[in-house]
């Protein structure tokens, strides 16, 4: 059972709580995501362990925290004033069908928001700590671009290019990706040679998804889609695909 939130007390207190270097986590269907995270713990007390973590809904009554589990990979120690210091650096594993409370134990689209967060400590001599924190972290909804295609290929120079592609998104309660219509999707062109992308327009996808555009040839390069993103989704490119322009 979840330790009911109380007031922090002043011998133990969570702070600096920073989760996936300040961005959004992005999740799809399957895979489980792992997100960096650090935080401060300074306490007066010797403490037997603690942890942080994510959460939604009403902490105590019927919250569910985002990560199953958190790795460790150290805690800095220090001293001053009377308390000792734990400067911890941890990841957090997100597991979209392994979820611990809620939703049936999965991710649901509706977890595509703001979570919350709190730390707990458990003292040696008995009882424990826990702080609801300020910090906060978005989840957000994987996308991707399926089907990109230049054509021809290859093609004479001046003549015209087709691109296609088709934006998705990941649907957690069906556990499954879904055509995102209406989305403004970046085309963008790296010629051959260099590293870098430059965007040459922008398109709106059709309402079941599908983008479509020409572009005039030039020279030789690399076409594909950028998609940015938004508060519930995360942004995505498609593979590129090279065509030699005669």
């Amino acid at each position: 059972m979840t330790p009911t939130a109380h007031a922090a007390e002043s011998d133990i207190s969570f702070s600096n709580v920073v989760l996936n270097n300040g961005k959004p986590i992005v999740v799809g269907t399957s895979a489980v995501v792992e997100a960096p995270f650090t935080y401060t713990l300074k306490s007066k007390v010797a403490l037997d362990s603690w942890w942080v973590n994510a959460y939604r809904g009403t902490y105590g009554k019927n919250e569910y925290t985002l990560a199953i589990y958190t790795t460790r990979w150290g805690c800095a120690k220090s001293s001053a004033g009377g308390y000792t210091f734990h400067d911890c650096d941890e990841t957090m594993s997100i597991d979209p069908d392994d979820m611990p409370g809620g939703n049936g134990n999965r991710l649901v689209n509706g977890d595509a928001a703001v979570w919350k967060t709190f730390g707990t400590a458990i003292k040696k001599n008995g009882g424990y700590d826990t702080d609801l924190l300020s910090a906060t972290v978005r989840l957000q909804r994987a996308s991707r671009i399926q089907s990109m295609n230049a054509s021809p290929e290859p093609v004479a120079k001046g003549k015209k290019i087709t691109v296609t592609g088709t934006v998705q998104r990941a649907n957690w309660s069906a556990h499954r990706y879904d055509n995102y219509g209406g989305r403004s999707v970046k085309l963008q062109f790296k010629p051959a040679g260099s590293s870098t992308y430059t965007t040459v327009k922008s398109v709106t996808a059709s309402s079941t998804g599908h983008l479509k555009t020409t572009v005039t040839a030039s020279q030789d390069g690399t076409w594909r889609w950028q998609y940015s993103g938004n508060t519930t989704t995360g942004a995505s490119n498609s593979s590129g695909d090279f065509v030699d322009v005669k």
